[in-house]
């Protein structure tokens, strides 16, 4: 069964979540991961608790400021994000957050304010999908 999260800590499974980078660590985090291009605004390395940073895995440039977090804009940004997933380097990324998810828990940081709409919502989803197909492999 899930743990409550918050408005700062969302989670798909149990296993890969999402989280501000403003709110605080802990140790339910598991491995945390900031997939932002950008370093978060006023946060120190020592308050981050990060285990990496992950700027590779991030929308494009060009997408990135496209979006602008425009909610009006949210289905095309998810769909060129995917698309961006999709490519050769980026895919491996996923598929090595998602293996790790298969080992414990996984958490997306991310900096932006707006909770529901940004890239770790749209990455949290690929990569649980991708430990789904982990975790059905490795039964068969």
């Amino acid at each position: 069964m899930g743990h409550p999260v918050s408005a700062t800590t969302r989670s798909t499974t149990d296993q890969v979540r999402i989280k501000r980078a403003y709110a605080p660590a802990d140790d339910g985090d598991g491995y945390r991961v900031l997939v932002d291009r950008l370093w978060a605004r006023g946060v120190s390395k020592e308050k981050a608790h990060l285990d990496a940073w992950m700027k590779e895995i991030a929308p494009s440039t060009e997408l990135r400021r496209w979006f602008g977090h425009d909610p009006a804009r949210w289905d095309e940004f998810q769909r060129r994000y995917r698309a961006e997933l999709a490519e050769p380097e980026r895919r491996q990324l996923v598929e090595a957050l998602a293996e790790r998810a298969t080992h414990g828990p996984v958490t997306l940081i991310y900096g932006a304010r707006d909770t529901a709409h940004n890239e770790a919502v749209v990455l949290c989803a690929v990569v649980s999908a991708a430990r789904a197909t982990h975790q059905k492999d490795a039964r068969h």
